[in-house]
């Protein structure tokens, strides 16, 4: 981790009354990275964005953008910030265009970026906000955060309303931004687009980060899935005694599917299947969504 994180958040607490926004959450983002912030709906990670931004003050902790504080510098640091909202509005008799002066206006932009992602988006900017879809709404959120060229990317839900192929081109834009050296700090509840996105991933559970780390380690740390098929019966105990092995479904008494986690080892299984004559045998790694829900399950 750098000694000077572009996002470093102590301790961060929100509460309203009684209810906890989030509690204690301790993390530090540095330059250059894509960190996702996953949970569902009501988990913490828009509170944890406001917090940011300062648009709330912390019950207790604090935060701290590019060594600056969001409250005595906000305006400095919103300079070098472009952030999309998770409910991204603006007023219906605006046309695009004036959307993006406005924003021009506020922290300035770059007009061959602005071009390029208009082009890029298929975005009419002619036409008012009333007109638009949800979709084309979003498309705007996006080109507004975008714009200036910043240093810092915070979105919250970014592809929210936007179809499959938009989707794709907005992951392959983030890589782009963070080939130029950019920072993205974003929400989602898609596994997936975070999966194709994200350097590191925190997870937050009723306003507690529960774990951090790489994608790929989160998915390391996940189950394997495994199904066999022998050609013949096989005893019904025959994976009962391997550690970290649990049978998942038994259809018959020659398919097995089998869940690998733990101390539990593909290895092991494969020496055990050895001993019967297999007629097929599929494997499949767990996903970014399996290990979040691990994190998430009740058991």
């Amino acid at each position: 981790m750098t000694t000077n994180p572009v996002i470093k958040l102590e301790n961060l607490t929100k509460h309203y009354g009684d209810i906890i926004g989030i509690q204690d959450l301790t993390l530090e983002v540095p330059e250059g990275e894509i960190f996702g912030l996953l949970g569902p709906n009501g988990a913490g990670k828009t509170t944890t964005i406001r917090l940011i931004l300062d648009f709330i003050r912390p019950t207790s902790g604090k935060a701290t953008i590019f060594g600056l504080s969001p409250r005595s510098d906000g305006t400095d640091i919103r300079r070098r910030v472009g952030y999309l909202p998770g409910d991204f509005v603006t007023y219906d008799h605006m046309t695009g265009a004036t959307v993006t002066e406005y924003f021009t206006n506020l922290r300035g932009s770059h007009p061959s970026k602005l071009n390029a992602l208009c082009e890029r988006y298929q975005l009419d900017l002619s036409r008012k906000i009333v007109q638009l879809s949800k979709g084309n709404k979003q498309k705007i959120g996006l080109v507004q955060a975008f714009m200036n060229d910043p240093d810092l990317l915070i979105l919250d839900e970014p592809t929210a309303g936007l179809d499959p192929l938009l989707q794709h081109e907005f992951q392959q834009m983030i890589h782009e931004e963070k080939e130029q050296g950019k920072t993205i700090f974003m929400s989602s509840h898609l596994m997936s687009e975070v999966e194709a996105t994200c350097d590191r991933v925190g997870i937050i559970r009723e306003g507690e980060l529960v774990t951090i780390d790489t994608v790929s380690r989160l998915t390391e740390l996940s189950l394997w899935t495994a199904k066999i098929t022998f050609t013949h019966p096989v005893p019904p105990d025959t994976f009962n005694n391997l550690p970290g092995i649990t049978i998942t479904d038994q259809t018959d008494d020659r398919t097995f599917n089998l869940s690998i986690s733990g101390e539990g080892s593909m290895d092991a299984v494969i020496k055990t299947a050895a001993n019967h004559k297999v007629e097929t045998f599929e494997s499949q790694h767990a996903s970014l969504e399996d290990a979040f829900l691990k994190y998430y399950s009740t058991d």
